[in-house]
Order: C-alpha cells, then sequence, then structure tokens
C-alpha cells in the first residue's frame, strides 16, 4: 500500500524530509534548543516527545510518523493507535501498516475498514489523506486485498480519488484509470488518453510515457508522430525507462540508428535487480520498466546483429537478445515476430 508521507534520505537520515517538515512546522532553532546533544533522529525524537507531553496533536503525529519512517514500527503503531479516533492520518497510517504487516500481522480486514473510515472523513484538513485511501482502496479491490477482486469498485475508487483530474486530486489514481482504460477486459482508448492527459499535466511521469506511445500508435488518438516524440523524449530525460523503450524503436525504424544504438546501450546496462530501484525513484510501475528495458536490449542487440549504426557483432547481439528474452519474454516474443516477418 502506498504512504501518503514518504520520505528520501536526507543527511544519512531516512527520515531527513521529515525533519526537515519538523523544523519548518516549529522552526531550527526551537529543535535545537530542546534537544540536546545526539542525532538528528533522536534530538527530533526528544523535542517531539516534550511537545507530545504538552498536548501537541500534531507532534504526537509526527512522533509516530518519525518512528514510522525509522522503521520502528511497533512504537509507530502504539503512537498512531492513541490517537486514531481524532487524526485520519494517524488512521491512514495504521491501515497502510496493517496492508503491508509493518510492526504487526498482516490483517487485511483492519486494514480495509480503517481505510474506508478514513475516506469517509469529511474534515476539510484530511482530503490529500482521504484521496490517497480512495486509491489505496481501489487498488485493494483491484488485486483483491482484504476484498473479493472488483474491477467495478476499483473504477469508482479510482474515479473518487482522481476527482475529474483535478491537480489537487490524486494523480496516482488519475494515471492508473488510465492503465486501467486500457486493459483489455475495460479498454476504452478514449478514456485511457484522457486520464493520462489529466495525470500527465499533473506530473505524472509514467503518464507522459504512456501519452508518448499513445501518439506514437494512434491508440485513442490520431497518430501524431511529433506529439510522440516530444513526449517520448521529455520523459525519458525525466527517467521513464518505458517511454526510452519506445524511443529506441522510434529512432530505430526510422533509420536514426546511431541515436538508437546510443540510447539503446545505455539502457541496456540496466538488469532484472534494478527494476526495483528505478521503480522506486520514478514511481513508475516496475511492470513497464521491465518492458523498457527488455525493448531496448532487443533493439540494441537487433543492431549489432545487422551493423546499423555501430560495428556487427553478432556474438554481442546474442548475448543482448538473451538478456532480453530473460528480462521480459512476451515483449521480446512481439519483437522476434517482427524480425521474422521483416518488420525489423
Amino acid at each position: 500500500m502506498e504512504s501518503d508521507f514518504e520520505t528520501n534520505s536526507t543527511e544519512n537520515h531516512k527520515s531527513g524530509r521529515l525533519i526537515n517538515a519538523i523544523s519548518n512546522v516549529y522552526g531550527d532553532l526551537t529543535l535545537g534548543d530542546k534537544a540536546g546533544n545526539g542525532s538528528l533522529v533522536e534530538m527530533a525524537e526528544r523535542f517531539l516527545k516534550s511537545r507530545a507531553e504538552e498536548g501537541d496533536g500534531q507532534a504526537i503525529f509526527l512522533l509516530g510518523q518519525l518512528y514510522y519512517e525509522e522503521c520502528l514500527y511497533e512504537k509507530a503503531e502504539k503512537v498512531f493507535d492513541s490517537i486514531k479516533d481524532t487524526d485520519p492520518k494517524a488512521l491512514y497510517q495504521l491501515a497502510v501498516m496493517y496492508f503491508d504487516g509493518l510492526g504487526t500481522i498482516v490483517d487485511f480486514s483492519k486494514a480495509m475498514a480503517y481505510m474506508k473510515r478514513v475516506a469517509s472523513c469529511d474534515d476539510p484538513e484530511a482530503t490529500s489523506v482521504k484521496q490517497c485511501a480512495l486509491f489505496n482502496l481501489g487498488t485493494a479491490y483491484l488485486e483483491g486485498y482484504g476484498a473479493r477482486p472488483s474491477r467495478e469498485e476499483a473504477e469508482r475508487y479510482w474515479l473518487l480519488a482522481a476527482d475529474d483530474g483535478n491537480p489537487s486530486g490524486n494523480v496516482k489514481a488519475q494515471s492508473s484509470l488510465g492503465l486501467f482504460y486500457s486493459h483489455p477486459d475495460t479498454l476504452d482508448l478514449k478514456k485511457a488518453f484522457f486520464w493520462h492527459s489529466e495525470a500527465c499535466g499533473n506530473g505524472s511521469l509514467e503518464s507522459q510515457g504512456a501519452l508518448g506511445v499513445m501518439h506514437l500508435y494512434g491508440l485513442g488518438i490520431p497518430k501524431d508522430q511529433q506529439s510522440a516524440l516530444d513526449c517520448l523524449k521529455e520523459a525519458t530525460e525525466r527517467g521513464n525507462v518505458y517511454a526510452m523503450g519506445h524511443l529506441v524503436a522510434f529512432y530505430y525504424h526510422r533509420k536514426l540508428y546511431a541515436n538508437a544504438v546510443a540510447l539503446g546501450k545505455r539502457i541496456s546496462e540496466y538488469g532484472a535487480e534494478d527494476v526495483g530501484a528505478i521503480a522506486r525513484n520514478t514511481e513508475c510501475l516496475p511492470e513497464y520498466i521491465s518492458k523498457g528495458i527488455a525493448m531496448a536490449m532487443f533493439y540494441y542487440a537487433r543492431c549489432l546483429q545487422r551493423g546499423k549504426g555501430v560495428q556487427q557483432n553478432v556474438e554481442e547481439a546474442k548475448r543482448y537478445f538473451s538478456k532480453a528474452t530473460q528480462l521480459n519474454h512476451e515483449v521480446c516474443r512481439e519483437l522476434h515476430t517482427d524480425v521474422t516477418f521483416e518488420r525489423m
């Protein structure tokens, strides 16, 4: 499940961004004066405990979140549980912990009940976490986590979270709807294009790459090579590996072999072990990352095989064909068919 409060490493602390947020709320001097000596995390913990003892509700939640980010899940659960009836953010984090079994056993029933309570919250200050809860409920119904799998319920919750494509809506839900309507069982490419457009406009890297592919092949929209190139290049620059794979293909089929080789060779340095890290850094789905890498590898191998844009090296080509197939057999099966029928 997705947490609405993810932080990245800063100054070697998992809680770097959270500590910066604490400082923004309470002031750097306040944090330093109250905390005394010790690591930044220890300082923040002591400071938040002192504020919590004075009845500061925000400090109580931030203390729980500090424990959460430091993977001290049992402590986090205790803090969040103490305020779950008055703080929707704490209730949400508990739901995430029960979904994922963080510091506790997995309890889908309790997790779903808590997520639904957050989703029904009317507090305007809880709008963001409410939308995250709606998004996670949609995901739970799609995947069958704690509920009977239901595409209808997944769609319903994601539409609520997406908020008509507004920038204040949940962008992951908007992008997920784009993917949802691209699936064979729920295919509606016009809706897929609409939701990817909304998500891309609101910053989704995943949807930007998807839009490039839709423009390229005329999926839900007339073919537009320039728009496809613009989307794929910008998404590539931002780190979308799926877009990179299609950009390599774009270059290859337009006989821009040097470009295809340069980009394809760079992406071919990635392997299956890199997919998870790329997914975390870009918030793109692992499935599409592996597809992008496999596609780039295959086209690079084809360039090596034919000596296009690079010195011919049949043995090296075989190595990359093999790596690509191991990474994503489905993608490579389709590309092998293109080779067989001389479409590549």
